[in-house]
């Protein structure tokens, strides 16, 4: 069964439509992200390389699965990848609820576990890809960036959302509470997604004819990767080493350092995404880079709360826009038959910068401490836009 189109007269309210099946999706992942670890480690009494592991499945499964997603979404449409990826999820819940049954049987609990990260990761790339060409092909090629925007919107405010509601959870009885409780919301929430995404209408895939190898896709995008992955790295300083920072400080305050992070980010998503396709992606990328460069390096120089505020953000007023900027012009490189894959090769340098962040800015905090963290971090991010710089350069008008 199929529905009406929502809101005709308005772009912003289709896309909203469809992205919440994204805002279910993450905050599906949301709701373990704070107990999953502490589960593994203290309740099953595995160490703390397998708690990390537990988590960083998930990731590497979306990293993995990116591809296929998206050239699925090319060849058979994005509505049925957006249904797969909910299932998915429904699956990963259900997976999560029963490790969370056995707790008493740590062999048994951490193979659910794995699975149930394994398939959240592989829900995530194809509800997320499914989303975003769903929309598409709703409102039109050229409002993209919008598009991308939303995304971007739902995704990290599902997280906010999720876990905050997931560790909660942890903290309540049985039979409601701890992980089991975790996963039985998060399987209830996917279902109810799935079964509304069945009833919206579908937009057609387009024409066979012009579909590019993934090869070939890849590395068309991958300039504006390679950008996009030194613009993920202050991201990725952020989320995984702004509160160990403050730690090490001795300041209170981390999670408002975070959470002014997210609003901003959020925010600067909201009033500027037109900019994109007014100024230009690129020109919008080279400004985005430098305003995060500037929220790293007064991290680096931070001497109190007050200024690391501050740097947090503006590294997230800077980051808001790097991805749907760089996006539109990748995109912008393959034909419409070829959207899909492209979206996803792209993404995939966003899981490179977020994922090779993590260990290589711990290894250079145990070296040099957090203030060359910072430093190093805002250097990749200037990285990129001296990348960007030269990519405006190749695509002007007589520059081959």
């Amino acid at each position: 069964m199929t529905s009406p189109r929502t809101s005709s007269g308005s772009p912003t309210l289709r896309i909203l439509a469809v992205v919440l099946f994204n805002l279910v999706c993450y905050v599906d992942i949301g709701l373990p992200m704070a107990v999953v670890p502490v589960f593994v480690h203290q309740t099953l009494g595995y160490n703390t390389v397998i708690a990390g592991l537990a988590v960083s499945l998930q990731y590497l499964a979306t990293f993995a699965s990116r591809a296929t997603a998206g050239r699925y979404v090319d060849s058979r449409g994005a509505k049925p990848a957006v249904v797969i990826g909910l299932a998915t999820c429904t699956a990963a819940g259900v997976a999560l609820m029963l490790s969370g049954a056995f707790p008493h049987r740590p062999g048994l609990s951490v193979l659910l576990l794995i699975a149930s990260r394994i398939l959240m990761g592989v829900g995530e790339s194809w509800t997320a890809t499914g989303a975003i060409l769903w929309n598409i092909g709703r409102v039109g090629a050229e409002r993209t960036a919008q598009v991308i925007s939303w995304n971007g919107i739902t995704s990290y405010g599902g997280i906010a959302l999720g876990a905050p509601v997931g560790e909660m959870l942890s903290h309540l009885p049985a039979p409601f509470g701890g992980l089991l409780g975790v996963g039985l919301l998060s399987a209830v929430l996917a279902f109810g997604g799935l079964l509304g995404a069945s009833r919206y209408a579908p937009v057609p895939p387009m024409p066979k004819g012009g579909a590019l190898p993934f090869g070939q896709v890849f590395w068309r995008v991958f300039p504006h990767g390679i950008v996009l992955a030194c613009g993920s790295v202050g991201f990725g300083a952020i989320s995984a080493c702004l509160s160990l920072y403050f730690s090490a400080r001795h300041w209170q305050g981390a999670a408002l350092a975070l959470t002014v992070f997210g609003v901003v980010f959020v925010l600067v998503r909201l009033l500027f995404s037109r900019q994109i396709g007014r100024q230009g992606g690129l020109k919008v990328a080279v400004v985005s880079l430098l305003v995060e460069s500037a929220g790293l390096l007064i991290l680096w120089r931070s001497t109190g709360v007050l200024s690391a505020d501050l740097g947090a953000a503006l590294t997230g007023a800077g980051f808001s826009l790097v991805f749907p900027a760089l996006g539109v012009e990748a995109v912008s490189r393959v034909g419409p038959q070829n959207r899909g894959a492209a979206l996803g090769a792209f993404s995939v340098f966003l899981d490179i910068g977020i994922g090779l962040s993590g260990p290589m800015l711990g290894l250079m905090i145990q070296s040099l401490g957090y203030g060359p963290m910072f430093l190093a971090s805002a250097l990749f991010t200037g990285a990129g836009v001296g990348a960007t710089v030269l990519l405006r350069g190749r695509t002007r008008p007589g520059v081959a």
